[in-house]
């Protein structure tokens, strides 16, 4: 796994980096979902899912193992670039073909760390300290002294039947979120029994929860050992353990640099039950006396919000004097609690309280903060619609570089295409389009056909339609170029691949 020495008492960080995060549409798309983002006001700049990695890499007391992180496989190479800004990280990605909600995730993961053995040979059995990459925590010191405590709950269980898990404090009487009700007496590290796990109640009940004092948000962050999860999957789940198991098996391993890809079967992993960590395993333990496991609580008082719609993100921005939370170029005038981000123009307001103004390349939305739950109704008519601002932003990600379609009409598009130096585009053909190249910043090493050329700034050339093609960035520095589409049909579709570096 890596040249940490690992040991029955490794810590092993598992952040589960799937979701499309719909509600903070039209920054998060399916194809850069929320956790990638910069959301909280943090100010190193990190996304929801670099500072998840780094919360449980600096837990303290404790010898942490290589991170393992489950995420889809389409955003491989979103995790692997934000990956390579935290060069101290090491990690090994578990690509998943298709979502199938948090209980088959968090099996990979147990099934890759009940692999691993010590430096003699044997095999451990490390604990999993899982967490989703899209939340925030404002208190990193509370985080993670009671994450170390729930570490030291599960140490202290040597029949490895304990799930701890941790317990939002309630702040407010929350009707999105679900509830745990602790009972008994402190433990010596902190930790409760926990009594039951209620589902998203309604106001009135909620109100009653935060009034009792006994309730807790459920955040979804548990520790455990591998083998504690495996077991009691195949306990009260065993048809997710069995399909996981088998798609486990038939898995295949690749690698990108020093970072490890883990592909499970494509076609059994998708007959896995989708089901989410809670209703597979950890509701059925408290109350239940055939069962062997118990879940312990301990309790997180540390600003943790779980940025579920633009609201929460307005609660965690920096506010002005008049509760503004503003991101990038904006003027306001008469405005009042309002979250209003520009991503590539002037935004300006005037004489508006409690909006959420979200500005990007190609889409706006406005909406009252007390609505901003209601966004998902608006991704849901983009995917009635099939449109592709519900997918993709107009600048779009890829594992060369980027390009952003800054033009189109009819039988043209123009793109601004960047690509990383040492990178290539695949090897490839359009049998609908001809495209024109404009080199403007760098050194590109064109494949045109049978010719291999290089081109400079301000240099141009000519592929005509059907002709194989590949760019490349030869140099030390980004390459930018101008690309001029030209044709009957200019989908993104339109392409064969002979050769590509990314496993396409």
């Amino acid at each position: 796994m890596s040249s940490t020495k690992l040991s029955a008492n490794t810590v092993i960080p598992v952040i589960l980096c799937g979701g499309s995060g719909t509600r903070l549409w039209p920054l998060s798309r399916a194809g850069f979902p929320k956790q990638f983002l910069v959301l909280s006001g943090d100010d190193s700049g990190k996304s929801l899912f670099q500072q998840a990695v780094e919360r449980l890499n600096t837990l303290s007391k404790n010898n942490i193992g290589p991170t393992l992180i489950v995420t889809n496989e389409e955003h491989r190479f979103l995790v692997l670039d934000q990956l390579r800004e935290m060069p101290s990280i090491q990690a090994t990605l578990l690509l998943e073909p298709e979502g199938r909600n948090t209980a088959p995730a968090l099996s990979l993961a147990a099934l890759y760390a009940s692999e691993q053995k010590d430096s003699s040979g044997k095999p451990i059995d490390p604990i999993l300290v899982i967490t989703p990459a899209d939340q925030t925590i404002q208190n990193g010191a509370a985080f993670t002294k009671a994450l170390n405590e729930c570490v030291e709950v599960v140490k202290a269980d040597s029949s490895a039947k304990t799930i701890a898990i941790l317990g939002i404090t309630a702040s407010a009487p929350e009707t999105g979120y679900g509830y745990i009700k602790k009972m008994g007496q402190q433990g010596s590290h902190g930790e409760y029994t926990v009594e039951q796990f209620v589902e998203k109640p309604d106001a009135k009940t909620a109100q009653s929860y935060l009034d009792n004092g006994n309730y807790f948000w459920n955040g979804g962050m548990f520790v455990l050992r591998a083998s504690t999860w495996l077991a009691a999957l195949k306990e009260f789940r065993s048809d997710i353990y069995g399909a996981t198991e088998t798609a486990w098996v038939a898995r295949k391993v690749d690698r990108a640099g020093d970072t490890e890809f883990v592909r499970p079967d494509k076609d059994i992993f998708k007959t896995i039950p989708s089901e989410s960590i809670d209703y597979a395993v950890i509701e059925k333990c408290p109350g239940n006396a055939s069962s062997q496991f118990s879940i312990k609580m301990v309790e997180l008082n540390a600003g943790w919000n779980d940025l579920g719609a633009w609201d929460a993100v307005w609660q965690v921005g920096k506010k002005d004097d008049q509760g503004n939370v503003t991101s990038g170029d904006t003027l306001l005038s008469d405005a009042s609690n309002s979250l209003v981000h520009a991503s590539s123009r002037l935004v300006s307001a005037v004489g508006v309280d409690n909006l959420v103004i979200i500005e990007t390349a190609d889409a706006v939305l406005v909406a009252h903060r007390s609505n901003s739950q209601d966004v998902k109704h608006i991704v849901n008519q983009l995917e009635k619609q099939k449109r592709e601002e519900k997918n993709l932003h107009r600048k779009v990600a890829r594992p060369w570089g980027w390009y952003d379609s800054v033009d189109e009409g009819e039988r043209f598009k123009v793109k601004r295409i960047q690509v990383k130096p040492g990178a290539s585009l695949s090897l490839q053909m359009h049998h609908h389009r001809a495209e024109h190249w404009i080199v403007v910043k760098g050194t590109a090493e064109i494949t045109n056909g049978e010719k291999v050329i290089l081109l400079s700034e301000n240099q141009s050339t000519y592929i005509p339609q059907g002709q194989t093609h590949r760019l490349a960035n030869p140099g030390k520095t980004p390459l930018e170029i101008i690309e001029v589409q030209s044709g009957s049909y200019l989908g993104e579709d339109d392409i064969v691949r002979f050769e590509d570096n990314y496993g396409r």
